[in-house]
This record gives structure tokens, sequence and C-alpha cells, in this order.
């Protein structure tokens, strides 16, 4: 439930793939319709995120430049082949990676990204091929308010005129 409303999305986003294979080895056509979904990641305001984005050799594999709306965040590390939880995140830049808003997920590779969930609100993520995102590579981080008004967002104005 967000903002008194059910139904809308799940909240189960899940914090690995639903199933694991080799993503940029040759893969079945089982692959090919993943499970259709409204979901949502939850995230507390102030929360330090990392997420992994794995490119794969599913399809016609390519480039896919992702987006997210209302944070800029630091591109901490990008590799080829399949990322590896143990061995990966010591490749990590964390002196100085670059800040950006968009972002390369390459070929049968992956990047991870990191920010501080800072900016409450709904923020739209997806794939800049608009084919990709009308194809579901897309999805919204939802930042929950903080615990001061500086750290929340207003409620709507008394006199905004209401949906009938």
């Amino acid at each position: 439930m967000h903002k008194s409303l059910t139904g809308v999305f799940g909240s189960d986003f899940p914090n690995q793939p639903p199933s694991v294979f080799n993503f940029t080895g040759d893969v079945g056509n089982n692959t090919l319709y993943p499970t259709q979904g409204t979901k949502a990641r939850l995230i507390n305001y102030g929360e330090a995120v990392e997420i992994v984005f794995q490119g794969t050799n599913v399809g016609n594999a390519e480039n896919h430049p992702l987006h997210l709306h209302g944070f800029s965040f630091y591109l901490v590390g990008t590799g080829y082949g399949n990322f590896n939880a143990t061995a990966s995140p010591s490749t990590y830049n964390l002196n100085d990676p670059p800040e950006v808003n968009t972002f390369g997920v390459p070929k049968n590779g992956w990047a991870t990204i990191r920010f501080f969930a800072n900016n409450p609100g709904v923020w739209f993520m997806h794939c800049h091929l608009e084919r990709h995102a009308s194809w579901g590579m897309d999805t919204v981080l939802i930042v929950k308010n903080g615990t001061t008004v500086e750290t929340s967002i207003l409620p709507p104005p008394t006199n905004l005129p209401t949906c009938s």
C-alpha cells in the first residue's frame, strides 16, 4: 500500500534474480518470456543503495543506457561477464567514481551504482532505448518520507482540484 492506495504495485521486487543462469552465455528460449508484473522497490529515506545491473545474452544482446530520475549517483563499477558478488566488488572505483544520472550496462557485462536515497518520491528508472522500456525494462524506486518536513514530500495544497 502507498498513500492509502492498494493493488497499484507489488513491493516484492527481488533482491536477487528470480532465476540464475549463465547470463552471458547461450540462453534457452525460456528466458525470452520473463514474468510480467508491476513491482517497485521501497527504500527508506537516507538509506545507502547499491544496485548491480547484469547485461545478458537474451535475444539480440546490446548495451543498455539506463537512467534514473530524481538522483545523481556514482557509477562505482563495470565489467564484462557475469557479476560475481565475491570478486567483482574488489574492482569498484570508490575513490573518484563518476557522478552521473545515466550510464551504460555493457553487452554481456555488468554495472554497479551507489547513492543515498535522500530525495523522497516515486522515481522512474528505465532503459533509454524506448522499445526496451515498452518491453518492461523499467521500474520505479519509491523513497519513503524522512522524519522531518525538510526530508518529506509536502502534502498537496488544500485547493488542489480532485479527480472525479
